[in-house]
């Protein structure tokens, strides 16, 4: 039997907006949503259980901004069609997607259209704040519906009552977090990941974090315990994605090394690629203890792992503990690192600048000694932002301490917060800065000819390469923000700021879209030769530097890893300690140097506690 009434289902997810007030959107975007993934099979599964009736059919449509546009108009028209029988669901907002949701719903609220909003900014300020606290009664004037929590056996009760016309001013089930096992897997159809690079889709194999770091609001919003899908679910989940030929994954789990199901997980990737003949391509994001669980590096390579994502942070430990992030043990960096670097990995590590003891010339030495001494293939750098749902957040909002208030800058590219060492001026040139620093061309062909020594590879490595010191400088966002050629429309412009002339719109746009693409092309090229050099250097798999170096006891007399701030000496004389302790058999005169160090850094006066190295100072080693 047909159905007599046909329920609209609009799912978007939000970009937000840029410097210059325009929406960042791309021809192809980089990254895949899952949240979107994920509500789009949770719906499909409300469709397929007809939990609107037998009557009643879900017409479910998927809009990811960043790589589509939202054209409200037609939107508003294809309700009328159906007199406004449906939901638009605003998914996975984002404290910096907030202010462009709210652009999206007010037009259709004011034509009478049903909207929610969910994600990790309601969510967040719901768990951790009150329930009025940053902006949050701007969905309650609009009569927009606010969901907290997860969608996995709740979003029936949101589809109802959309369709019965009694949608709640909020939906709070923070406090009833789902199990995975067993419910939809995510997934979107072919047509809506074609429009990421390179075809690839996205799924969480588990949510939850046990850890505690204050800047995160995952543990505040996906809970501190941690819940999982079944090897058999990631099967069917790839088979399905298989089905329409798309086999590279970004599995988003903010940790998936603690995952308990890793093995079962990866054993089974690994038999779909060895049996079924899929071939899988996978980025995972791992902490920096995970070398140390036996098998783990070498089944995530034999799963199909061929970028991995590591949370490193800083290399400073006391940064580390005052963000309450103490399972990073910056002795373990470069054993872990070169543990990925052996099977042929790509490794890319986020890396936070504004922690309490950085300052201009403390980022620009530690970056210097990543580069020298890490063998580490990408960084990327963030600004450290109090995120609504964090706990930085929380304690800030409490003191009555000044905050950014224009949350589209809660991007971790901003500066959002005072520091007490670094003016905003200082903190964001420094932040910029970095990204040159890094990504200059003698260290670009360092990586390349690290890469050749290891066997890895060197077309994957280019490309990222890239992506990664072009964007910043061309496109003014973060390179997790990129995509393949930026997309602007006139009409797209934040509200409050001037409608641009279309005569001078469009020249202008086209004019830099060739600027930046040429500059584009000369990086390209530039790497290109790089690489092909490189690799026709028949020396090329004996390069050695020190950061590939394998690891040595007497590193801690000469790395300026462990040297350069008393954090590092008291996290080597930690480690010494806790091997004389274990009957580990420590080299006593490494601990003894480290504690003398220590002493000395302590001494009244001494002017070189997390300062650069003075130039014309001798130091050990």
């Amino acid at each position: 039997m047909s159905p007599n009434r046909r329920f609209q289902l609009i799912l978007i997810k939000p970009s937000h907006y840029g410097d210059d007030g325009y929406v960042i959107r791309w021809w192809r975007a980089m990254i895949p949503s899952n949240s979107l993934a994920a509500v789009y099979a949770i719906a499909a599964d409300c469709e397929e259980r007809q939990v609107l009736g037998s009557g009643v059919a879900i017409d479910i449509e998927a809009i990811d901004e960043t790589n589509t546009r939202v054209r409200v108009a037609a939107l508003i028209a294809r309700f009328r069609c159906h007199r406004n029988f449906g939901l638009v669901a605003l998914v996975g907002v984002q404290t910096n997607q907030y202010p462009r949701a709210l652009d999206i719903a007010r037009p259709l609220r004011a034509a009478g259209i049903p909207v929610a909003i969910g994600g990790f900014h309601i969510s967040g300020c719901l768990s951790m704040l009150d329930g009025g606290a940053v902006d949050l009664d701007a969905c309650r004037k609009m009569g927009i519906a606010m969901f907290a929590g997860e969608a996995e056996n709740r979003f029936d009760t949101l589809l109802r009552d959309a369709a019965d016309g009694q949608l709640a001013s909020e939906y709070n089930f923070m406090k009833e977090l789902p199990g995975l096992d067993g419910t939809p897997v995510p997934f979107l159809p072919k047509r809506y990941v074609a429009r990421t690079l390179g075809l690839s889709a996205s799924f969480d194999a588990g949510r939850g974090c046990p850890y505690q770091c204050s800047f995160c609001t995952i543990i505040n919003v996906q809970g501190r315990k941690s819940r999982f899908r079944s090897a058999d679910d990631i099967e069917h989940l790839v088979r399905l994605n298989w089905a329409h030929g798309i086999h590279k994954f970004f599995i988003t789990d903010d940790n998936f090394a603690r995952n308990r199901k890793w093995e079962a997980i990866l054993d089974r990737l690994a038999e779909l690629r060895e049996t079924a003949a899929i071939p899988l391509g996978l980025m995972i994001q791992v902490d920096t203890l995970c070398h140390k669980i036996p098998n783990f590096v070498e089944k995530a390579k034999r799963a199909g792992v061929t970028r991995v994502f590591i949370g490193l942070e800083n290399i400073n430990p006391d940064n580390l503990a005052a963000a309450k992030k103490r399972q990073n043990k910056i002795t373990e960096y470069r054993k872990m690192l070169l543990a990925w670097k052996a099977q042929g990995i790509i490794t890319l590590a986020g890396y936070i600048l504004g922690f309490p003891a950085d300052t201009p010339q403390t980022i620009r030495r530690d970056i210097a000694i990543i580069q020298k001494e890490l063998p580490l293939d990408i960084l990327e750098f963030f600004c450290l932002t109090p995120l609504p749902g964090s706990e930085d957040h929380q304690v800030l909002w409490k003191k009555g301490i000044a905050m950014e208030e224009d949350l589209n800058k809660y991007d971790v590219e901003h500066v959002c917060a005072p520091h007490p060492k670094m003016s905003k001026r200082e903190w964001e040139g420094i932040y910029r800065e970095a990204w040159s620093l890094y990504y200059t061309p003698e260290h670009m062909k360092t990586l390349l000819r690290r890469m050749a020594a290891t066997g890895g590879p060197m077309g994957s490595l280019v490309k990222v390469l890239v992506a990664f010191s072009t964007t910043v400088r061309l496109e003014q966002v973060h390179p997790l923000q990129a995509g393949v050629l930026r997309l602007r429309h006139p009409s797209e412009r934040r509200p409050g700021l001037p409608r641009e002339n279309p005569w001078i719109f469009w020249p202008r746009f086209i004019w830099q879209t060739l600027s930046k693409h040429v500059l584009l092309a000369s990086t390209i090229g530039r790497l290109l030769l790089m690489a092909f050099a490189i690799t026709r250097d028949r020396n090329a798999p004996a390069y050695l530097d020190q950061a590939l170096e394998p690891v040595r006891d007497d590193e801690v007399e000469t790395l300026g890893l462990l040297t350069q701030t008393t954090g590092a000496l008291a996290a080597v004389a930690h480690e010494r300690k806790i091997a004389a302790l274990t009957g580990a058999g420590p080299d006593h005169r490494l601990q003894e140097h480290a504690t003398a160090r220590s002493i000395e850094l302590f001494e009244p006066g001494h002017a070189i506690k997390d300062e650069p190295r003075e130039p014309n100072r001798i130091y050990p080693g």
